[in-house]
């Protein structure tokens, strides 16, 4: 256990924010219907999303630091499929986090609850691709054995990386 990689702990963070963010938008919007305090509640959201870009970053980073040792057991194209999903949705949640200032520095109610629809529907968006960086990277553990990387037989030089399975050029 001393060994135990980073990556798989802090991945959990962006991707628990990227769930919990769109739940607590739409209850805030919802809310504000009958109680006009969306500028002043909205600020739990931007917070929440800030963590979220924080987080995103930090577990691509983490993942970079581990792509070496993981490449010893996976096939390098699967871990950039990965990488790739990574990247767009820590990207996004940049996007993310400029349209969800808006509710809190437009004047006008109503702009202010356009915004933050807008916010919650591109919330779902980012919620969707981090489901995307999930299943990769849930590929990449159980599916192609990513873990092993890990464990003792790993420093093996004899263990091959495993070839891709569902990525077949012969079709």
């Amino acid at each position: 256990m001393d060994n135990l990689p980073l990556h798989p702990i802090v991945v959990h963070f962006p991707m628990a924010l990227a769930l919990l963010t769109p739940l607590l938008a739409c209850w805030l919007l919802v809310r504000s219907w009958r109680v006009n305090s969306l500028r002043r509640d909205w600020t739990v959201v931007f917070v929440l999303c800030a963590l979220m870009l924080i987080s995103s970053f930090f577990a691509v980073r983490s993942g970079e630091d581990e792509e070496e040792t993981v490449e010893r057991v996976v096939a390098e194209e699967l871990i950039e499929e990965h990488e790739e999903a990574a990247e767009i949705f820590a990207w996004s949640t940049g996007f993310l986090l400029m349209v969800g200032a808006l509710p809190l520095i437009l004047r006008d109610e109503k702009k202010r609850r356009i915004a933050a629809c807008l916010f919650l529907v591109s919330s779902l968006i980012i919620l969707g691709l981090g489901y995307r960086v999930g299943s990769a990277g849930g590929e990449l553990v159980y599916q192609h054995g990513a873990a092993a990387a890990y464990t003792k037989g790993a420093s093996n030089p004899s263990h091959t990386p495993h070839s891709p399975s569902h990525h077949d050029d012969d079709d």
